[in-house]
């Protein structure tokens, strides 16, 4: 199977090459991270994810360590990520009921189709 070729980091002046399909180099990636949370992210949103939700979120990967929607397919697949099936944003919470646990693909493919997130408002 062939490899994706190695691109040159996004930060400007970085001449590093990041594997995978990533968009920074592991030294930018928390700068580009930090940025983004400070400055890009909806504030509210900080506010929802902080230590509470982590807590909820491992308690919850631990009881369900596959992911829910590659399951309904027949495969089993680690899952990486909580999902919460009505956001937070539109009156969600955090209970168990409106929660899933998902692989990364299957999350950022709902979250696409959602139009949560990667400016398709």
């Amino acid at each position: 199977m062939p490899i994706k070729p190695k691109r040159p980091c996004s930060m400007n002046g970085c001449g590093r090459l990041c594997e995978n399909g990533e968009q920074y180099c592991s030294e930018h990636k928390q700068v580009a991270n930090k940025h983004y949370n400070q400055y890009q992210r909806d504030p509210t949103s900080n506010k929802r994810y902080g230590r509470a939700w982590k807590r909820i979120r491992d308690r919850y990967i631990k009881a369900h360590p596959l992911c829910e929607e590659c399951q309904k397919n027949g495969r089993f697949v680690a899952a990486e990520e909580v999902h919460h099936i009505l956001p937070l944003s539109r009156g969600g919470d955090n209970d168990a009921s409106n929660l899933m646990s998902l692989c990364k693909s299957c999350h950022s493919r709902i979250t696409v189709e959602m139009g949560d997130r990667w400016g398709k408002q």
